[in-house]
């Protein structure tokens, strides 16, 4: 009799164990090859998932890159271009006139002037449409390129790209010496074309 409760109870305790594995949606255990149950292991793609999930976090985005300086000695282009290691450079927020625009070569060279034996430093600030680099320009005594040169009456404020920072510093008939460059700026491009017509039937008369 005692032999038949312990058979029955074996037979009970089997057909438990495997009603139990076979339960449907039950994923926290499964038998291993041993017999004994186990935590169900994640794949190598939900490891990857939780892993990048875990790395991302919107509110940690990338800071805005620190300001490009370029330094060294400077190639005079014009009254507001140079070159600084291979880099050519617009001068921020004012206009020069061109080379072959009244007071060109007078502007181009008052900027050599300042610029010889001085190491420029250069802050860019953007690119114009042109692809130029466009930066603050300062001396080795910390004097800025662009009010220099809006101070000799050779270059004037550009305000749509300075916000007026140059203007009060503006000779009072630089405008009028540098009609080109006022005329750019206020968007009357026929009158360049009317001077370069100009200047090019001149040089044939000649």
């Amino acid at each position: 009799m005692e032999i038949l409760i312990i058979l029955g109870l074996v037979l009970a305790g089997a057909v438990y164990l495997t009603v139990r594995s076979n339960r449907p949606g039950d994923t926290t255990t499964r038998p291993s090859q041993s017999g004994v149950h186990e935590k169900t292991r994640l794949t190598t793609n939900q490891g990857r998932r939780t892993s990048q999930s875990q790395r991302f976090d919107a509110a940690h985005k990338l800071p805005k890159p620190e300001v490009s300086i370029i330094t060294g000695s400077a190639y005079v282009v014009d009254g507001d271009t140079l070159v600084i290691k291979k880099t050519q450079i617009r001068l921020f927020g004012v206009d020069a006139p061109e080379m072959d625009h009244p007071y060109g070569k007078k502007a181009k060279w008052a900027l050599v002037s300042l610029c010889k034996g001085q190491k420029i430093r250069a802050e860019v600030t953007e690119q114009d449409t042109h692809g130029r680099t466009v930066a603050k320009c300062y001396l080795e005594d910390g004097r800025d390129l662009s009010a220099e040169m809006v101070k000799l009456g050779l270059a004037i404020d550009w305000p749509k790209f300075s916000g007026g920072k140059y203007r009060s510093m503006e000779m009072p008939d630089a405008r009028k010496m540098l009609w080109l460059a006022n005329a750019r700026q206020n968007g009357h491009m026929g009158l360049w074309k009317q001077y370069e017509a100009r200047q090019a039937a001149r040089k044939l008369n000649d």
